[in-house]
């Protein structure tokens, strides 16, 4: 599901609602031990649009 989640997120990068509901969902997908490489890649390709965004997903995960 992390190569899933690499394909979606850029499509619906152009909105934040969009964006927002794809990475909830691949974050509840992705199995416990990808969950921290989902998030470097999200940090590094979309940190400088949606840095909220990925900050208030992932705090929601128990590490």
């Amino acid at each position: 599901m992390l190569e899933y989640a690499k394909v979606i997120l850029p499509k619906v990068s152009f909105s934040q609602d969009l964006f927002t509901k794809e990475l909830i969902k691949c974050i509840g997908w992705v199995e416990e031990n990808q969950r921290d490489e989902l998030y470097a890649w999200c940090y590094e390709n979309f940190n400088e649009i949606y840095p909220d965004v990925i900050s208030k997903a992932f705090s929601g995960i128990a590490a």
